[in-house]
């Protein structure tokens, strides 16, 4: 671990203006060439000679870009072949606006489907019982019932549950395979979930007297199989993190997080438009399973993979050794196995199910050594407050639009306008403020110091969360805290949405904490680290929408706010905790922990070398 800055001891560029003007002056020819080796290590090429100088050939008009390592893999490619975050904006952002449109089209079906069958229900019990038809598409306020609103909770909740459940175990197993196999392909593997999720609301919404609306936890039930949300936004994260520099990698997941906030804002505008413009609330649904498709299609055969074949195959030999080192077969199972067929296969089997752990993905989280004490309190510290954000927001959203139509009578379309100009806030704060934060802060304090080194280009690597990073999450995370304490105390639809507003703000701290966790770990262990804090995601939701939906039930009819006193109070405990997380904190590639058995020194030493001869053999693939 180290705890530094970065900064180098020395002046690199008196040293090399030294040694120019040595050569000037008639220094030998191994001189020369150390010089020359030396000018090439720190970035530059056999014609930038005396003549151009240190600043380029240019006059140092336009100073060196720093260089990110992860990228060079991919010298010499033509454009369409280079990983970039922008190959995700357009597919990302038409998704996202699909997926926006019928978030609350969805939660009004989900309405709809339920309050139908328990009005049926009712009067199939008692003829005498005498109700409003339920109009699927329409407004029915008769709906907006304690009873009704208790049920839609709670089948909300086995939706969260079962795809949390389901994707704890996935999400974390995609995040690690995309580090040894690329990310696109997992990233299409996630999407294919949420293609039979809208199938079966599809079928609920078409044919409800035969299709249950049960039928939809089946749709649920394969999203969480193929990771869901979850896995999905940590594996995009991922290839954002392989594609950027650590100074530049905040604001591009803040881009990403926007496209997200843009479909939350206009899709439901132009969902409702579309509804109108069809006369069928089911056509949205049609509508987003094409983007579904669409966006599998795009990722899968146009966009270019991010981790370039070397690193693949060096994470894919660093696996095989710590599977190796995890220990061999059971004796009993090793003597079954010479007698029965495929006996190697079951031997392996066998030692699978006794290393079988499903929070064993969280080990990364818990690097070993005294060394990283403050590494490891770092890591956890930010992957729970990360999972607070994320479970919050996950969870809360179906009641809060639950809590508005039935506090403030809202319908569809004012439940959409609310979502859109909440996703508009955050939009301007991620597009407008953060990358004119990071500018300030981060990108003019880097030229100044390129300036002071002779406009050397700095070789940028993982070296922890820095100060500006730090900074921006307490501020979110206070944002978050008044807001949703307005949200408690808000008794009319202005002081409720002027609440919505400032927590708002708070988008910063989901774009700010991703980047913040991948800096501290090296970029071939982004995917399992990220991979871990998907696991932790996905037992959000899976805590997260029982506790809140079960109090959000509890209390509908008492004090419905109680749930908005909860979520404040997480919230202010994440903002505590965040004043134990240290700027330059992180692991460096040589401070990693290599896998050894029984702790045999000639072995330990043999695997670094097998390291370094990987490092040797496979640049040339």
């Amino acid at each position: 671990m180290a705890t530094h800055s970065g900064f180098p001891d020395s002046d690199p560029a008196s040293t090399l203006s030294r040694g120019t003007a040595m050569d000037s002056q008639g220094m030998d020819s191994d001189t020369t060439t150390r010089l020359r080796d030396t000018l090439k290590t720190n970035g530059l090429t056999d014609n930038d000679t005396e003549a151009t100088g240190l600043l380029g050939p240019d006059g140092g008009h336009d100073a060196r870009k720093d260089s990110w390592a992860a990228m060079k893999d991919f010298d010499g490619l033509p454009w369409w072949r280079k990983p970039a975050v922008w190959w995700l904006v357009a597919p990302y952002a038409m998704f996202t606006l699909a997926f926006g449109g019928s978030l609350v089209p969805k939660i009004n079906l989900i309405i709809t489907l339920i309050c139908d069958r328990y009005f049926a229900d009712r009067s199939a019990a008692d003829p005498s019982f005498v109700f409003t038809p339920v109009i699927h598409g329409g407004n029915n306020p008769q709906c907006n019932t304690p009873d009704v609103q208790r049920l839609v909770a709670s089948f909300t909740l086995c939706m969260s549950v079962l795809v949390g459940i389901i994707s704890a175990f996935t999400a974390p197993k995609l995040g690690a395979l995309s580090d040894r196999y690329g990310r696109t392909s997992m990233v299409a593997i996630c999407s294919v979930g949420g293609v039979v999720s809208e199938i079966t609301v599809i079928l609920a919404g078409k044919y409800p007297d035969t299709v249950h609306y049960s039928w939809i936890l089946l749709g649920a039930f394969f999203d969480g199989l193929a990771g869901s949300f979850t896995a999905g936004s940590v594996l995009i994260h991922s290839y954002a993190s392989d594609c950027t520099p650590p100074s530049k990698r905040g604001v591009a997941i803040g881009y990403l997080h926007a496209c997200l906030f843009t479909g939350l804002a206009f899709g439901p505008l132009l969902a409702g438009y579309f509804v109108k413009w069809t006369g069928s609330l089911l056509s949205i649904f049609y509508v987003t399973l094409g983007c579904h498709i669409v966006f599998i299609l795009f990722i899968y055969f146009v966009t270019p993979e991010s981790l370039s074949r070397r690193r693949q195959l060096l994470a894919r030999e660093k696996y095989a050794r710590e599977q190796e080192a995890l220990g061999e077969v059971p004796r009993w199972a090793a003597a079954v196995s010479k007698f029965i067929p495929f006996g190697k296969h079951f031997g392996h089997g066998v030692r699978s199910v006794h290393r079988a752990n499903p929070f064993a993905p969280l080990k990364v989280l818990f690097p070993s050594g005294p060394q990283h004490k403050r590494l490891r309190r770092n890591l956890v510290t930010l992957a729970l407050i990360d999972m607070s954000i994320l479970g919050a927001a996950m969870s809360s959203g179906t009641i809060l639009i639950l809590y508005t139509e039935f506090v403030f009578g809202w319908g569809n379309l004012e439940a959409s306008r609310f979502m859109s100009l909440v996703s508009m806030v955050r939009i301007f704060v991620l597009i407008g403020i953060f990358p004119v934060i990071n500018y300030i802060f981060r990108t003019r304090p880097a030229a100044r110091r390129r300036r002071e080194s002779g406009n050397l280009p700095v070789d940028e690597k993982n070296v922890g969360a820095d100060e500006l990073d730090v900074w921006v999450l307490r501020s979110a995370l206070i944002s978050d805290v008044i807001g949703i304490g307005g949200y408690i105390f808000a008794r009319t639809q202005e002081w409720f949405i002027l609440s919505a507003v400032i927590a708002a703000f708070g988008g910063l701290g989901s774009a700010s904490i991703q980047a913040s966790i991948s800096k501290h770990v090296p970029t071939e262990r982004v995917g399992q680290l990220l991979g871990a804090v998907g696991l932790l995601h996905a037992l959000a939701r899976v805590f997260f929408p029982i506790i809140f939906n079960g109090l959000y039930a509890a209390t509908v009819s008492t004090y419905p706010q109680a749930f908005f006193v909860l979520l404040c109070s997480i919230f202010a405990v994440a903002l505590v905790a965040s004043f134990t997380v240290r700027p330059h904190v992180f692991i460096a590639e040589d401070d990693e922990p290599r896998p050894s058995s029984a702790g045999s020194g000639s072995t330990r030493i043999r695997q670094r070398q097998d390291l370094l001869e990987d490092e040797e053999v496979i640049p040339g693939l």
